[in-house]
């Protein structure tokens, strides 16, 4: 009697355990899932809506597919599952060729994506986002889908709801960042595309500075794009700005996903965040510049530093100044 009171006290703890450990579980688990998610989808909008903005219009600004196109062409249309769709992805950007891509289309109207370096693992959390989720669809493009002969356009996915956190400063710093990157880049690039390189410097040496002050009024901070090798003495970065950059450099040497500084100063927060290089900078800032190419750089800019860089390489940082909320 003795020995029987003792195993059911017994399985009935262990029973109580089991069930307390997946009710304490069950919620860890959504949480690490939830924060895998919004991973993924600051991820994609950080690295891929510079060019596949799904706000810009289609002649003014967006320089390659949407990236719900890309999802529509590959998962509703394609029909890979979820294993398929991540490895064509991310095999596609990690080494962009015309024979890997499936939006020839694309390839065709907007040229091959340049190749470029992503934080370990981020290529995967982004597409795996995709698949789960339904993403941002660019005003009319299911009637755009549809009208290429494309059937009905139901977006996969679940609806995605974001949780309701504060913004850190460093989440502020890095919007204010991008956005003027963004704002830059399509532009930038846009140029290259329609008029090319040469046109591209020219409208660097006119509009980066105005465009840049502009953001900065916008979000009422101090914006700067500083460098140890400028190209336009006014980007010259000053003694603690070099140390900044120093630090990144070596934390790409190390290819760790570089995080941003965030300094409290009194009733002001300094941020910085790196620049890197892509195979499209390397046309002006390259070890191998075309001739005609560096005639004009040297024109625009006597004193030039900013060259001999490799992909994936520190150029320079964001140094951004705001008022703490």
């Amino acid at each position: 009697m003795k020995y029987l009171i003792l195993i059911i006290a017994t399985v009935a703890l262990f029973s109580f355990q089991k069930k307390n450990s997946e009710y304490i579980e069950i919620p860890q688990k959504i949480a690490f899932e939830q924060m895998q998610h919004e991973e993924g989808k600051k991820l994609m909008e950080k690295h891929c809506y510079l060019c596949h903005s799904p706000n810009a219009a289609e002649n003014e600004g967006r320089i390659a597919p949407p990236m719900v196109a890309i999802k529509a062409r590959y998962i509703d249309k394609g029909g890979l599952n979820k294993e398929e769709f991540v490895k064509q992805l991310t095999e596609f950007v990690k080494q962009p060729t015309k024979e890997k891509a499936l939006m020839r289309g694309a390839v065709k109207k907007h040229g091959l994506m340049p190749k470029q370096d992503f934080p370990k693992g981020s290529l995967e959390k982004i597409a795996e986002f995709m698949f789960d989720y339904q993403i941002e669809e660019p005003r009319g493009f299911k009637a755009h889908w549809e009208s290429h002969g494309n059937k009905t356009w139901i977006q996969s996915g679940q609806k995605y709801s974001e949780v309701a956190s504060q913004k850190t400063y460093s989440d502020i710093g890095l919007e204010y960042a991008l956005e003027t990157k963004k704002v830059l880049g399509k532009t930038l690039m846009g140029t290259i595309q329609k008029k090319g390189t040469i046109a591209a410097l020219d409208f660097c040496n006119v509009q980066a500075m105005p465009l840049t002050d502009s953001m900065a009024v916008k979000y009422n901070a101090t914006i700067k794009r500083v460098s140890d090798k400028n190209r336009n003495p006014k980007n010259t970065a000053n003694l603690e700005e070099l140390k900044y950059i120093s630090q990144f450099k070596k934390q790409m040497a190390k290819n760790g996903d570089i995080k941003p500084i965030v300094l409290e100063k009194g009733k002001k927060v300094h941020f910085y965040y790196p620049i890197e290089t892509n195979t499209m900078c390397l046309q002006c800032h390259g070890k191998e510049i075309k001739p005609e190419v560096k005639t004009q750089i040297l024109k625009l800019y006597p004193k030039d530093l900013a060259i001999d860089y490799n992909e994936s390489e520190v150029r320079g940082m964001w140094s951004i100044t705001f008022n703490k909320k």
